[in-house]
């Protein structure tokens, strides 16, 4: 394994949010007025879990129906008091856009993340509970948000969003859940965990006719990250005619592997899957 590699294994290791604990005497939030958090009990994996949830500007004054993007990494995606290096500044890059979307973000499970964003096991990393986290999602937390909230919980109106271990399960949730997930926003995908069982899954695949924006930097840190989104894509374009476009791929030059990146290029792709 290349000694690049091993500093990503490191950061999807240590990248898993600061514990609740930590959090407690910070400054105060950085989060808009258009984000609150709720806490749903999560059968499928044994805990609750914090939801963050934002909702467009003219929500409360308006009788329309939105689409819903679900985003993993939570802590990172509004709120840089809650940020493991950075937040993504969702909230304030949605509000200047006057963007038509609710956001649901999904705390990682901390010391668990791996594990719940890796559909299979590593022999040397572990994890593999990615279906149980999925299901969670599935059948627990999107239930709710269409059940109390102005969703359009169609496939075609459903985003699925994530970087590095979110950016592998959310390309996964695509082929899982092809009636749930229409839409994905795969950024720095840490293919290589899972590449072998992820490959197979696809060449079992019949069908795929979701719309995918792929991103990554050309300076992750890892040489293979551009060949494995090579091969996806690939892939992908061999399961309908490219003239569709239904699937983006940007490599950012000097693009490194951090929320800087993925922050810098949510809006493009927030738009290009709208």
């Amino acid at each position: 394994m290349k000694t690049l590699r091993i500093q990503l294994v490191i950061l999807v290791l240590l990248w898993v949010g600061l514990p609740v604990s930590a959090q407690e005497n910070r400054k105060p939030s950085t989060a808009s007025a258009q984000v609150s958090t709720f806490v749903l009990e999560a059968p499928q994996l044994n805990t609750q879990r914090k939801i963050w949830l934002y909702l467009p500007q003219d929500y409360k004054t308006s009788k329309k129906r939105y689409p819903v993007i679900y985003a993993h990494d939570a802590q990172n995606l509004f709120d840089s008091t809650t940020s493991f290096a950075g937040e993504w500044n969702l909230d304030e890059k949605l509000d200047s856009l006057k963007a038509q979307v609710i956001v649901v973000g999904i705390e990682n499970g901390g010391d668990k993340r791996l594990s719940e964003l890796t559909p299979y096991p590593h022999e040397k990393y572990g994890g593999g509970k990615g279906d149980a986290y999925l299901d969670f999602i599935v059948h627990t937390l999107k239930p709710k948000i269409d059940a109390e909230y102005r969703s359009q919980p169609q496939a075609k109106n459903t985003v699925i969003m994530g970087s590095s271990l979110g950016g592998l399960i959310s390309f996964y949730a695509l082929l899982k859940y092809p009636n749930v997930f229409g839409k994905a926003a795969v950024f720095s995908p840490a293919f290589w965990i899972n590449r072998k069982p992820l490959l197979d899954l696809m060449q079992q695949t019949q069908s795929f006719k979701s719309k995918v924006y792929f991103l990554c930097g050309d300076n992750e840190g890892d040489e293979d990250m551009i060949r494995d989104l090579n091969t996806v894509e690939h892939w992908v374009n061999t399961q309908r005619c490219s003239c569709k476009r239904l699937n983006k791929k940007v490599i950012v030059k000097g693009g490194q592997h951090n929320e800087k990146l993925w922050r810098d290029g949510f809006v493009k792709a927030y738009l290009w899957l709208k």
